[in-house]
């Protein structure tokens, strides 16, 4: 059991769920706790089977690098066609409970998420291609999507801003990981920025795509959907998160890159703890 719940890889879950639990908020009739709940474990149970079948079809490349050939399919704890089953079990149920929870879109947008990942994202671009960083982050950033149209039947503003956020965020939050890690995506075939333009350029893509964030980050401000408490927080974020990447840029070190990586899951997770606070206050 603890192999099947590994495949789902629990701890991105948490970060996905978290980042779909602002946008219920923010709608004009906030949905009951039962509903939300149900909302929340359909997307689960989306970004769940999208994990399962991206380690059933990386199975042979997590085996080639240090960070991933302890899943379970490259150490052999569980047979590849019950994880193979598991990951379509699970896309079967995110699509049930997203239909009978949040209506024929938000269904709509669980699967496609599952397919984007699938095979747009491990299967043809993340092989081929250095964009995979940028492309494959709107899979990860579905959750806003699924909660908006699960609750207001349609997506609105506040769901394609919170989109936006994680769509951004993203590169930065990966090519950190690629930086201290080139010798393992080298290994795999997989060409990650660093292993295609240096790292120097890739230093100097996470600055520009933190600092495109930051306006993102601040817009829901203007338009109405959050208040004064997440303006300062975000504001002293964005400071954080930017001061971590010019200290990937000036220092030129792996353990810069680690620092980063690790502040960019602090702040994404603070962020959008910022919001709720501001929901919750107002």
């Amino acid at each position: 059991m603890r192999s099947y719940i590994e495949l789902t890889k629990p701890r991105i879950l948490l970060l996905v769920l978290f980042t779909g639990l602002p946008v219920l908020w923010m709608a004009a009739a906030a949905p009951s706790v039962g509903l939300t709940l149900a909302i929340l474990g359909g997307t689960a149970l989306a970004a769940g089977a999208a994990n399962t079948l991206n380690c059933y079809i990386e199975r042979d490349r997590d085996a080639l690098m240090e960070r991933t050939r302890n899943r379970p399919l490259p150490a052999a704890k569980l047979r590849a066609s019950h994880a193979l089953l598991f990951g379509l079990l699970l896309a079967v149920l995110a699509s049930a409970v997203l239909w009978l929870a949040g209506g024929p879109l938000a269904a709509a947008l669980g699967v496609a998420s599952i397919l984007f990942y699938v095979f747009v994202y491990t299967v043809w671009l993340k092989p081929r291609s250095s964009w995979n960083a940028v492309v494959g982050g709107a899979a990860g950033a579905v959750a806003p999507l699924i909660a908006d149209a699960a609750v207001n039947g349609r997506v609105t503003a506040a769901g394609w801003l919170l989109f936006a956020i994680i769509f951004f965020w993203q590169p930065p939050h990966v090519w950190a990981i690629a930086l201290f890690r080139k010798d393992d995506y080298r290994r795999a075939g997989i060409p990650m920025l660093p292993n295609v333009i240096g790292d120097e350029g890739t230093r100097w893509r996470m600055l520009w795509y933190t600092l495109a964030l930051v306006p993102v980050t601040l817009a829901p401000v203007p338009l109405g959907l959050l208040g004064n408490i997440y303006l300062g927080a975000a504001l002293a974020l964005d400071a954080w998160f930017t001061w971590s990447i010019v200290r990937v840029l000036t220092e030129r070190t792996e353990s810069a890159a680690r620092r980063a990586f690790h502040v960019s899951l602090g702040y994404l997770f603070a962020l959008f703890l910022a919001m709720l606070a501001d929901l919750a206050l107002r």
